[in-house]
This record gives C-alpha cells, sequence and structure tokens, in this order.
C-alpha cells in the first residue's frame, strides 16, 4: 500500500475516534438522542461544562502520530481529542465524563480536569493559559532529569493574549527546553472573536519575537499538520530548544455543548464546514492510487461501535465511594504552618 494512504489511514482512524466520542459526548450532556443512541435512561449523564474539539481533530490527529507514549501532554479545557489522540482509553474517559469509579480520575476530574498519567497526558485545564506553565515545567523536569521524552503543550488563540504565554515561552526558550507549543487557532475565545482582540499576527509571530522557531499550517488539513509536526517534534526531541506550531481551525460547536453560538454569523460556521478536516482527508484518500473507501467505511464502524461500548460501560459503572472524596486532597502537613 502507497506510503500516503495508510498515513491517511491512520490519521482518519485517529480522527473518526475523537469525533464519534464527542458526539457521544455531547448527546450525553444533553440528555438527547444521537447516532449512538438516547443517553442512558433519557437523562443528561455528563454534568457540567462540555468543551466540544468537533471539528479541530486534524490537530491533534498530526501532532500526537510523531509522540511517543513517554512523551508528555498538557491541554486546553477542549481536551478531549487530545487525550485520545494520546492513547488514553475512551472507556475510562467516558466513565471519567460520567463522574464514575472506572474513570481516568475516579470520576473526580470531568470534562475538564481529564487526565491519563499512564499515556503521558498530564490533563486538562479549565483555567485559560495554565497548560503552558505546567508544560514548561514538566519539559524542564525532563531536561534536568536527562529523560528522552520531549512535552506537548496544546493552547487556544485566547491563551495567546494572557501572561502565561510570554512566560512560558521566554522560560522555555532561555533554557532550551524540550517543549513542542501547538496553538489550536479556532478563532473564538469563548463567546468573543479572537481576531478584534489580538494585536500583531498571533501566536507564531510572537514566538519569534521571543527567538522561538514557527510554523504556521492549515489547521484542517491533517497532512499539513502532519508534516510540520514530522519537522518541528525531532528538533525538538534532538536538543534543539522550543518550537511553536500555529495551526489554523475552526470552533464549529458552541463554547459549552449546550451553546447554541448565537453569537456568531450563520455563514461564518457554514463556510467553515465545508472545510471540515475529516471530510478532507477522505477526499484526499479517495484521490490516491490504492485507496480502498472501504477501509474508511470500516474505520468508521469501528469508531461508532467503540463509542457505544464506551456509554455502555459509563452507565453501568458504580459511582466512587463517598470516602473518596478525602483521598487525593494535597497534604498541608500537621497544620504546623497556621
Amino acid at each position: 500500500m502507497d506510503q500516503e494512504v495508510q498515513i491517511l489511514a491512520d490519521l482518519y482512524r485517529t480522527m473518526s475516534r475523537i469525533r464519534a466520542f464527542e458526539n457521544a459526548a455531547e448527546a450525553a450532556s444533553q440528555g438527547g438522542v444521537s447516532a449512538f443512541g438516547k443517553a442512558a435512561d433519557g437523562g443528561a449523564k455528563v454534568r457540567g461544562p462540555l468543551h466540544l474539539s468537533t471539528g479541530q481533530e486534524a490537530v491533534a490527529a498530526g501532532v500526537c502520530a510523531h509522540l511517543q507514549r513517554h512523551d508528555y501532554l498538557t491541554s486546553t479545557h477542549r481536551g478531549h481529542g487530545h487525550t485520545l489522540a494520546k492513547g488514553a482509553d475512551p472507556q475510562a474517559m467516558m466513565s471519567e465524563l460520567f463522574g464514575k469509579l472506572g474513570g481516568t480520575n475516579g470520576g473526580k476530574g470531568g470534562s475538564m480536569h481529564i487526565a491519563d498519567f499512564s499515556v503521558g497526558m498530564l490533563g486538562a485545564n479549565g483555567v485559560v493559559g495554565a497548560g503552558l506553565t505546567i508544560a514548561v515545567g514538566a519539559a524542564h523536569a525532563q531536561k534536568l532529569q536527562r529523560r528522552e521524552g520531549i512535552t506537548a503543550c496544546f493552547f487556544g488563540d485566547g491563551a495567546i493574549n494572557r501572561g502565561p504565554f510570554l512566560e512560558a515561552l521566554n522560560w522555555a526558550r532561555i533554557y532550551e527546553l524540550p517543549v513542542l507549543f501547538v496553538c489550536e487557532d479556532n478563532r473564538w475565545s469563548a463567546t468573543t472573536a479572537s481576531g478584534p482582540m489580538t494585536a500583531g499576527a498571533g501566536a507564531s509571530a510572537r514566538a519569534l519575537s521571543l527567538d522561538i522557531a514557527a510554523m504556521q499550517v492549515d489547521g484542517n488539513d491533517v497532512l499539513a499538520v502532519h508534516a510540520a509536526a514530522a519537522k518541528l517534534v525531532p528538533e525538538v526531541r534532538s536538543g534543539g530548544g522550543p518550537r511553536l506550531l500555529h495551526a489554523i481551525t475552526y470552533r464549529v460547536k458552541g463554547h459549552v455543548s449546550v451553546d447554541p453560538a448565537a453569537y456568531r454569523k450563520p455563514e461564518e460556521l457554514q463556510a467553515a464546514l465545508k472545510t471540515d478536516p475529516i471530510a478532507r482527508a477522505r477526499a484526499r484518500y479517495l484521490s490516491l492510487p490504492g485507496a480502498d473507501p472501504r477501509q474508511l467505511d470500516a474505520i468508521e464502524r469501528a469508531a461508532t461501535e467503540e463509542v457505544v461500548t464506551a456509554l455502555r460501560v459509563a452507565a453501568a459503572a458504580p459511582w466512587p465511594a463517598a470516602a473518596a472524596a478525602f483521598t487525593d486532597v494535597q497534604t498541608t502537613g500537621a497544620g504546623q504552618w497556621r
């Protein structure tokens, strides 16, 4: 099989898994019906904010294809796709969203704080830009301990207007840390368009001003993201210091799963939907010699089946014991600090 055909099939598999997971989680948060059936007994099974990465799958898939299990990753409040692409178990992830015992964090973290240390995923974060400084700390530890891994840090365009962005990039450059900064520029900061609120040319220009090599890429073209990461990741891994990938994508859903995004012009959304990364990947795949559409159909069926199983497991899983509320709590010692 042609190499590009195989690469596209592998990337399509990751994107399809992310899309299926997000669609199912969205339905579960609304208590509605989707292609995956009704959410358990019909009620909303995912409580609290649920930030979807629907339409941004190419960034997570293209970057994480070049990461190894021992590499670290930090995410945003919109982190399901990154977590899946890094190798986390979708059943444990769905159980976490449901608040169940079998979740990746025992049901305590939920969507905005989902993490899986076993695959190097250090956590999503409800604080905009907070993952940047965590990533730099992790990368500094990797360097001091002479580990082989790198840290990939995903953040949104809204985060570049907060202090941690400058602090993190400056620290990473000064100490030549093994970190790949990935800006998922989806053009919306909650309910506000990012463009009018951002001076200059954005994330990549600011990285260059700090002497950090940066690339800008079409974040809805998974092969372009994959190729950019194929260049940047080895540079970071070989001790070249930090790099930044500025991926232009689009947030096709509202800020949270119950947000209709009425603040957005309908024609803007319709134009964005025409650049859907999964549809573009499928079209590209089918244009290649040796491509077999049945392979993509099988990938989509497998993704659907995987999510159906994850929903069933999450719905049936037990709740955490009440005593679990007193575990995983930071200790302040014997009280002497008082």
